[in-house]
């Protein structure tokens, strides 16, 4: 579980404040506003981050940093299964 803090929280303070160049754009306007991007369109991916956008309060300018934020706290996730991935297989 340490790990998965260490790691989330250097994601959360390297974490960017406004939307990046590209489809990070485009996946929080989409998610925001819950409507259909690009194929395939990712539905769990939107109906999460809807639910992060809710962080921001009504305030338009913090939506892509509460997004970010998750994008933060699913990284560290993923560090974290890796970790148990890793030491399973390296006990077998």
């Amino acid at each position: 579980m340490g790990l998965f803090l260490i790691a989330t929280t250097v994601y959360v303070l390297t974490v960017e404040e406004t939307a990046s160049f590209w489809d990070p754009g485009e996946f929080i306007a989409v998610a925001h506003k819950l409507q259909v991007p690009h194929p395939p369109g990712a539905p769990f991916f939107l109906l999460v981050y809807r639910m992060f956008s809710f962080l921001a309060f009504g305030n338009e300018l913090s939506v892509a940093y509460w997004m970010n934020i998750a994008s933060a706290l699913f990284s560290g996730f993923t560090i974290l299964f890796l970790f148990w991935s890793i030491t399973l297989l390296a006990a077998k």
